[in-house]
C-alpha cells in the first residue's frame, strides 16, 4: 500500500519532465531562443570540460528559478501568475531583455558582478544567468501546459512540490544542455560569415521585441503601440542597411525580418475586437457577474493579461473568429473579460473558484450555473464553439 503514492509521485514528476521539454515549443520560449543559441555558440568551440559546467550551469540557473517558484508555491500557495503582478518584476524582466539586447547585437560576454567573479565563476555566470532568463520567459506558459501537475503538486507535502517544479526546469534545459555537450551536432550549420552576423542581430530585435511586449503592463495604454512603431523603425532601419551593404543570403534575412516586424507591430499596436464580426467583450465587475446569473444568462469568462503571451494569441485567433461571435449571439450568451494584469483578490479568487490555476484559462457557464467546459491553454476554435452551443436552451 505504501507504494501506490510513491508511484504515483513519480509518475507526476515523470509528467512534469516531459512538460518542461514541451514547453520549448510554446510561444513564451520564442524571446528565450537567442540567449539559448548565443551561450551554445559560445560553448561549442570550448574544451569538453568547459561544456560540460557550463550545461550544469545552464540547468543551475533554470534549476534556481523553478526551485525557488516551487518553494514560494509550497510557503505561500503561489499561483503561476503571481511574479508577473508585480509591477518591480516586470520592470525588471524589461531591463534584463534590453540589456541581453545590447550584449548580442555587440557580441560581448555579460558583465560579472563582483561576487562572481571568481575563476570559474567568471566564465560560467552566464550560462547561469541564462538558464535562470530562459526560465523566467518561459512561466507564462508553464502552468495551463502542466494542467493537472500542478493541480497536483499544491496538494502534496513541500519536498515533493520541489521535486515536480524542479522536473519542469530540467526538462525545460535539457535540449540546450545536450547541445553544449554535443557541439559537433551543429556541424551541418553553414560556416560563419555575414549571414551569421545578420541573423545574431536578428535574435537582438527579436529580444528588443519580447521588450516591448512586457512593458504593456508598465506604460500607458496609448503609449504602448508607439513602442512598437518605434521597433518597427529600428528594425527597417537596420533592414535597409544590411540590404545595401549585404549579399543575396543577407538581403533574404533582412527582406524577412523586416516582413515578419511589420506584421508583428500591426497586430499588436491594435486592440482585439475592433470589427463587428467578433466578440465584444464586456470588462468584468461583481456586479455585472451578480446580474448576469440573477437573469439566468450563459456567459463566457475569459481570463487574461498583458503580460500572458498566450492570452494575446488567443484574442488574434480563436476570439476573432466570426463564427464565435455567432455562437455567442445565437445563445444570447454575455462574455466578460477579466483582466489580472494586476494582482487584484477578487479577480484571483475568481479564477480559482471556476477551476483555473494559470493562463490562459476560459469557461463556458449555461443559464443553469452549469459549467460546460473548462479550456486551458491554446485552444481551437471549434471547441469553444461546440461548447457555446451546449448552452443553448433545447
Amino acid at each position: 500500500m505504501d507504494q501506490i503514492p510513491s508511484l504515483h509521485v513519480g509518475g507526476q514528476i515523470l509528467m512534469a519532465t516531459v512538460a518542461g521539454l514541451l514547453l520549448n515549443l510554446t510561444p513564451c520560449v520564442l524571446p528565450a531562443i537567442p540567449i539559448k543559441v548565443r551561450i551554445i555558440l559560445r560553448e561549442a568551440g570550448s574544451q569538453r570540460s568547459h561544456r560540460v559546467l557550463a550545461a550544469l550551469a545552464f540547468i543551475a540557473g533554470t534549476l534556481a528559478f523553478f526551485l525557488t517558484l516551487g518553494g514560494l508555491t509550497a510557503l505561500l500557495q503561489w499561483s503561476w501568475g503571481t511574479l508577473f503582478q508585480s509591477t518591480g518584476f516586470v520592470g525588471a524582466l524589461v531591463a534584463l531583455l534590453v540589456g541581453f539586447a545590447v550584449i548580442t547585437l555587440i557580441d560581448v560576454p555579460i558583465p560579472i558582478p563582483a561576487f562572481a567573479a571568481s575563476t570559474y565563476g567568471r566564465r560560467y555566470f552566464e550560462p547561469f544567468l541564462s538558464g535562470l532568463l530562459s526560465a523566467v520567459l518561459a512561466a507564462p506558459c508553464a502552468g495551463p501546459f502542466l494542467g493537472g501537475v500542478l493541480a497536483f503538486a499544491v496538494t502534496q507535502p513541500a519536498p515533493v512540490i520541489m521535486g515536480i517544479f524542479g522536473s519542469i526546469g530540467l526538462g525545460l534545459s535539457f535540449p540546450y544542455a545536450v547541445l553544449m555537450l554535443k557541439p559537433d551536432w551543429l556541424s551541418r550549420l553553414p560556416k560563419a560569415g555575414p549571414w551569421s552576423l545578420a541573423v545574431r542581430e536578428v535574435l537582438a530585435l527579436v529580444l528588443l521585441a519580447a521588450a516591448v511586449f512586457f512593458t504593456a503592463s508598465l506604460v500607458p495604454k496609448a503609449v504602448y503601440p508607439w513602442l512598437w512603431w518605434s521597433w518597427l523603425a529600428l528594425v527597417l532601419a537596420w533592414g535597409a542597411r544590411r540590404f545595401v551593404q549585404g549579399g543575396c543570403t543577407v538581403r533574404v534575412i533582412a527582406t524577412t525580418a523586416a516582413g515578419l516586424a511589420l506584421a508583428m507591430t500591426v497586430e499588436f499596436s491594435s486592440p482585439p475586437g475592433s470589427s463587428g464580426n467578433e466578440v465584444v467583450w464586456q470588462p468584468y465587475s461583481a456586479k455585472l457577474l451578480a446580474e448576469t446569473k440573477a437573469r439566468n444568462t450563459p456567459y463566457l469568462l475569459e481570463f487574461t493579461a498583458d503580460w500572458c503571451i498566450n492570452c494575446k494569441i488567443l484574442e488574434r485567433t480563436v476570439y476573432k473568429e466570426a463564427a464565435v461571435a455567432d455562437a455567442v449571439r445565437r445563445a444570447e450568451m454575455v462574455p466578460i473579460q477579466v483582466d489580472v494584469t494586476v494582482s487584484n483578490p477578487e479577480k484571483d479568487a475568481l479564477l480559482t473558484a471556476t477551476g483555473g490555476q494559470a493562463l490562459p484559462f476560459a469557461v463556458v457557464v449555461d443559464r443553469n450555473g452549469t459549467v460546460i467546459a473548462r479550456f486551458t491553454g491554446l485552444f481551437d476554435t471549434d471547441s469553444l464553439v461546440t461548447a457555446i452551443s451546449r448552452t443553448k436552451s433545447p
